[in-house]
């Protein structure tokens, strides 16, 4: 599972879930088969971590959440405000306060008919707050990853916005199969014009010569640990870009890793078949980690 390996934990069995405000039980939490989000992928999507009874980067995160939803033309119905409530009574409802990895969907609503035309409708938008009990396995952050160039590319924006949190992820699920074809355990998608554009399930970092780069943002999703990462490479002096780069320029790359909510920083030790800094996490990838988890002990605090 690469960066997503996680352990069960027997916790979830018993959470409970909100579907439109009312918390039921994990099996008993359904929606509709006429919901739009079921017929169409017609929504979007957010996921949380909850460090130390506080929620990380959540404004960050209900920024992209009412972007995505103003970019499909849905208006979700409720303030951020009000978000943040439903999902900080969730987690409280389930007695949480660490190690918790919530995933938070809104879809346009109940359709009358199976029908792809939004403004065709009955319902206000479907909410659903799923918390788990759920840590990234550590060893990945130092083990690393596989990673393997796919062939399916990231598109332009005036295809399907490859910068929104859409629940149609038909473009990363078949990224996904591509990469475990290929014996990999994340795919690096590119752009159309052959460039870098992100991964299938994270964002994509290099350090070439104490440089750290990333695409340039517009072939991925407006990714929020992505964004922490340049930012704390801005804050310690250590040269970042946003920029065009090819997979010629990863294989002479000194590292490589990859970011996200879930996991935060995990390094790439191979890529395409041949190792990266020499089959083990790098320096740089190692210092960006340390710097990423005293970004999230400060934001929650508790």
């Amino acid at each position: 599972m690469g960066t997503h390996e996680y352990e069960g934990d027997p916790r979830n069995e018993s959470v409970l879930i909100s579907v439109n405000g009312e918390l039921l039980p994990r099996p008993e939490a359904k929606v509709s088969v006429f919901d739009a989000g079921f017929l169409l992928g017609d929504g979007v999507w957010e996921s949380f971590r909850l460090h130390n009874g506080t929620i990380a980067f959540a404004d960050e995160h209900m920024d992209r959440l009412f972007r995505g939803a103003e970019s499909i033309s849905m208006d979700i119905g409720r303030t951020r405000e009000q978000i943040l409530d439903e999902v900080n009574s969730v987690i409280e409802a389930n007695g949480m306060h660490d190690g918790v990895h919530v995933r938070l969907v809104v879809t346009r609503g109940l359709k009358p008919t199976p029908y792809q035309a939004p403004w065709v409708i009955s319902s206000p938008p479907t909410l659903v707050v799923m918390p788990e009990y759920k840590t990234a396995n550590e060893q990945r952050a130092v083990e690393g990853i596989r990673l393997v160039t796919v062939d399916v590319r990231r598109g332009e924006q005036n295809v399907q916005d490859p910068r929104i949190n859409s629940l149609s992820k038909h473009n990363c699920i078949a990224a996904c199969v591509d990469a475990a074809a290929k014996g990999g355990e994340e795919g690096l998608m590119l752009d159309p014009a052959g460039n870098v554009a992100t991964c299938n399930s994270t964002h994509f970092f290099i350090v070439r010569d104490g440089e750290v780069w990333t695409s340039t943002g517009e072939h991925c999703l407006d990714g929020i640990t992505r964004r922490k990462v340049l930012d704390l490479c801005l804050a310690n002096g250590i040269p970042a870009y946003e920029r065009d780069f090819t997979t010629d320029e990863i294989s002479t790359a000194d590292e490589a890793f990859v970011t996200g909510t879930f996991a935060g920083l995990t390094p790439v030790v191979e890529f395409d078949g041949e190792p990266m800094s020499q089959g083990q996490r790098g320096p740089m990838c190692e210092r960006l980690q340390s710097l990423y988890i005293e970004l999230l002990r400060s934001e929650c605090r508790g």
